[in-house]
């Protein structure tokens, strides 16, 4: 860890209360920064907000991520409490249905892609309109191994991830060189959200994985907080995959 990294530096970082996002946002506060964190459920946000610090270093917006009316509001409150907005990561993602793409409910389908896919294209674009289009700054997306793979069971949910890489490398494209945009392909991560995927035979999926072990949370988030971070000031455009080892076995 590079203590003191973000100083001075401030993060947006979408479904944060738990999982990936929250250990993002201790991450990048360990190193120096000041995070508006995101989520549905005001009460979980609250939890997680203040276990980051005091509402100097830690500020939470209740909402949808795919609203547009709260994203326009975690943005203007960002920018109110601390004067800037850094560092966007994009963590919100759906992933409600299970099966066959030919089985696939396409109303569902369409809430899937919203929330993956265009909620993290109008984030970038809140977020360059009210800061990083005229300081700079980061964008960091998290994808998915499933958009990189066939993913049998939850096909759909790998085709919005796949739709997130494509997005982050034509926003990268469009907004440099003042704004980087990367994404991250984790594999399987011991979260709430991908407990099916290993909750029932954890050991059985980890022996896939060349490192035979499932990842952390703040595996993800050291990732993370590379490629916002100045380190990968050369960086951009590209997807880093998080994954174990995963792809080298297959």
């Amino acid at each position: 860890m590079s203590a003191g990294r973000f100083e001075g530096n401030v993060a947006l970082i979408t479904g944060a209360s738990r999982g990936i996002g929250f250990a993002a946002a201790q991450r990048l506060v360990a190193e120096g920064a000041r995070v508006c964190i995101t989520a549905r459920k005001p009460e979980a946000l609250k939890a997680a907000a203040e276990r980051l610090g005091n509402p100097d270093t830690a500020i939470f917006v209740a909402g949808s991520g795919d609203d547009a009316e709260h994203q326009e509001k975690a943005v203007q409150q960002t920018i109110s409490a601390f004067g800037r907005l850094d560092v966007l990561i994009n963590n919100t993602g759906i992933n409600p249905g299970f099966g066959p793409l030919l089985d696939l409910d396409f109303d569902l389908a369409r809430k899937v892609f919203e929330v993956n896919v265009l909620s993290a294209l109008r984030w970038a674009k809140l977020a360059h309109q009210a800061w990083l289009g005229e300081h700079g700054g980061a964008i960091v997306n998290i994808s998915s191994v499933a958009g990189l793979l066939p993913s049998p069971g939850i096909a759909f949910y790998g085709i919005t991830k796949a739709a997130l890489i494509a997005l982050t490398k034509q926003l990268a494209y469009e907004l440099a060189p003042k704004v980087r945009v990367n994404a991250i392909a984790p594999a399987v991560v011991k979260t709430r959200f991908a407990e099916a995927l290993y909750a029932d035979n954890e050991e059985a999926v980890a022996a896939s994985y060349l490192l035979k072990r499932l990842g952390d949370p703040q595996d993800v988030a050291a990732a993370i907080a590379y490629l916002a971070s100045s380190d990968a000031a050369w960086t951009t455009g590209q997807t880093l995959v998080v994954d174990g080892g995963l792809q080298g076995s297959l």
